[in-house]
């Protein structure tokens, strides 16, 4: 969300999703088997927490007007973010979200360079 937030159009006060700027220029990282694993079961923890609340919508879910949301679904979301984080490398102890960005375009530059 990050990388949407900074890379992509605006429409009014609305974000402007497009393939070509968000999603074709990411910066996806390469992790290695045991990555992989890791992060396939943080994704699969969190379609398990969303089946705790059957009757809720994806709205229901994540609402965050009021900053809440269900405690399993957070948690679900925060391990995934960590083990995404350890497959790019990063530091998810200590990283801002501008130091996130700033990474993530260090590797778009180097992914540009080298096509």
């Amino acid at each position: 969300m990050s990388w949407m937030r900074t890379v992509c159009g605006r429409l009014e006060m609305r974000y402007r999703y497009s393939k070509e700027v968000v999603y074709n220029t990411f910066p996806w990282p390469t992790p290695n088997d045991a990555q992989k694993a890791k992060i396939e079961n943080t994704a699969q923890a969190i379609l398990d927490a969303r089946n705790l609340y059957p009757d809720c919508s994806f709205a229901d879910l994540y609402e965050t007007k009021d900053e809440w949301m269900y405690p399993e679904l957070i948690k679900a979301h925060q391990e995934n973010d960590k083990a995404v984080m350890e497959a790019y490398g990063f530091n998810w102890k200590n990283m801002t979200e501008a130091d996130i960005v700033a990474e993530l375009f260090k590797l778009y530059e180097k992914m540009t360079k080298s096509s």
